[in-house]
């Protein structure tokens, strides 16, 4: 059965079904059209899934069309190239996206297509990864050498997520396994689309703010230390691409810096960046707050809500602590990134299709979160496509005295009076902040810069005892155990156990939260128990977090606190 020219959207797109079934019935093993979802498989040997679901009917057709509306017009001055040596897809492919209105070209040998992409440049190239003389990378590559801002998806009958990183590695806009629905076709083009037109909304701003002699660079990062700048360098050549980036560092060493420069120059900046701290908020608050409910969804729903992954539409989404995302949530999420569509809580129709890029991070290590199963490994794999390591700040004192000079001068400005003479960090202050470990990294040291700029008088030489560093504490020694016993024997059976029990409780909670950085949430799951729990006895044995740092450190005690005795306190009610 060929397919040809329909009057109707529906009419062909159940002429492109029909074909489907009919190539499925013929050779197993070659490329077609099929009427299934499609999937980026979770491991390296995983095939495409065979199970045909039912056909998209006209009505379904015309609502995802409606949720990214891209007028005629427009669709006319798109130009697209369609390479794949089998006749029967890319006839259908050309034929879906000329009713689409846009304006197509196809090839089916390869080497044809890299001398076309050598002489002409396209808007959009949807490829095939395998072809006879040139392979599509190769092709990919040419695409966006001859015009950089063309978007490539590339399409292939075997995937598999060593060719799937790899293709989005080299610059693909998406990654396309067959077979595919004609409906899934025109939603990913749609989103590639949407993609195009704000890149060239972000040039021409950019463009303007050239013309008008503005400056909209926000972002500021300092460091000469070779392992930040090869950060910063490898930020600076994944930026102007849609490739998802996961960044890896301690807490405070500059993550969410490093995604906000990726965004600022990237050809979405002028659309939103949008942060989310997935440990910050439980399970049933951040599904509501990453893909919004409709009214009535759960209690206190009183109107639809839209999430923040439809506000960064067009823009790019920032996932913060992404191994504290509950397992559910990581399932729907990674639903978005393969097609775009995004389902509220309480819907049960598609509410929007977003075109977002992906940029996550984490404080801990992601490979151990496979290993334990706390991260899903389709969704690691599909979001760390290029990976960045901020190194923390022990790692590059050098940088030390150029970030503390920066912070010194920009919190003086903010908090003093215009014309106040400057204070002036002394050698033997830059060698006390040198030497200092830094646990909270860049954040601690940001923090003791502004204290100084607040308290001290303008014009001051400030001294390392100005900058009342707090000195890293020496982990407190094993008890001797014949040192305990004897003293043990001298007290009440209740007395010795309570004793002991609150110098466990005491050791036990510093290494756990000092472990995890002052992440609570991830504390309570190691020690299977609640947060609650764990704020009580720390607030029973006199610990608290350092606001800078996360680590465990003795609470300040007020006149108004009762002494608590060694053996513990009563529990709250």
């Amino acid at each position: 059965m060929q397919v040809g020219a329909a009057p109707t959207p529906a009419v062909l797109l159940r002429g492109c079904d029909r074909l489907a079934r009919t190539l499925r019935r013929g050779t197993a093993n070659r490329f077609r059209v099929s009427t299934m979802p499609t999937q980026v498989p979770s491991a390296p040997t995983a095939a495409a899934n065979e199970k045909v679901s039912r056909p998209a009917g006209p009505e379904e057709v015309q609502n995802l069309a409606a949720l990214l509306p891209i007028g005629a017009e427009l669709k006319a001055r798109i130009r697209i190239l369609v390479v794949d040596d089998e006749h029967t897809l890319r006839e259908s492919c050309a034929t879906v996206l000329r009713q689409e209105g846009y304006d197509v070209t196809v090839c089916g040998r390869g080497q044809d297509a890299l001398d076309l992409l050598k002489r002409r440049g396209f808007d959009l190239v949807l490829v095939d990864l395998y072809m006879s003389q040139v392979d599509g990378l190769m092709l990919l590559r040419t695409a966006l050498g001859t015009n950089r801002d063309s978007i490539v998806i590339v399409m292939t009958g075997n995937p598999s997520v060593e060719s799937s990183v790899e293709a989005l590695r080299q610059g693909a806009f998406d990654y396309l396994p067959k077979p595919f629905t004609a409906t899934h076709l025109q939603v990913l083009i749609g989103r590639a689309v949407h993609a195009l037109i704000v890149a060239r909304e972000t040039s021409e701003q950019r463009t303007e703010l050239e013309r008008r002699h503005a400056h909209s660079d926000k972002i500021t990062l300092l460091g000469t230390a070779p392992a930040f700048q090869r950060a910063i360098e490898l930020a600076r050549k994944v930026a102007p691409t849609d490739a998802s980036v996961f960044i890896t560092g301690e807490s405070g060493s500059g993550k969410e810096l490093i995604a906000q420069f990726i965004h600022h120059h990237s050809r979405r900046s002028s659309r939103p960046f949008v942060a989310v701290n997935c440990a910050a908020l439980p399970e049933g608050l951040l599904e509501s707050e990453m893909f919004g409910h409709r009214k009535g969804a759960f209690t206190g729903a009183v109107r639809d809500k839209p999430g923040l992954l439809e506000a960064a539409h067009g823009g790019a989404l920032f996932l913060d602590e992404l191994t504290e995302m509950p397992k559910p949530i990581q399932a729907k999420l990674l639903r978005v990134i393969q097609d775009g569509i995004v389902r509220r809580v309480g819907s049960e129709t598609t509410d929007a299709v977003v075109n977002v890029r992906f940029i996550a991070a984490t404080n801990g290590d992601p490979e151990a979160a496979l290993k334990t199963g706390d991260l899903r490994e389709d969704l690691y794999y599909r979001l760390r496509v290029v990976p960045i390591h901020v190194p923390p700040l022990r790692e590059r004192p050098e940088d030390i005295p150029l970030l503390a000079d920066y912070f010194l001068s920009t919190y003086w400005v903010r908090h003093r009076n215009k014309g106040a003479p400057f204070p002036r960090l002394t050698a033997a202050a830059i060698r006390a902040l040198s030497a200092h470990p830094w646990r909270g990294n860049v954040r601690e040291l940001q923090n003791v810069i502004e204290h100084v700029a607040v308290i001290t008088e303008p014009g001051t030489e400030i001294q390392p005892e100005n900058l009342h560093l707090v000195a890293d504490e020496e982990p407190t020694p094993d008890a001797n155990p014949a040192s305990l016993v004897s003293t043990l024997l001298k007290e009440s059976y209740h007395a010795a156990r309570d004793r002991v029990i609150a110098q466990f409780e005491r050791q036990y909670l510093t290494w756990l939260v000092n472990r995890v950085g002052g992440n609570m949430s991830k504390a309570a799951r190691i020690a299977g128990v609640d947060r609650t729990t764990l704020y009580r006895l720390m607030g029973r044995h006199g610990l608290q977090r350092s606001p800078s740092t996360g680590w465990v450190i003795e609470r300040e005690s007020t006149e108004d606190e009762a002494v608590v005795p060694a053996g513990g306190a009563p529990e709250e009610a």
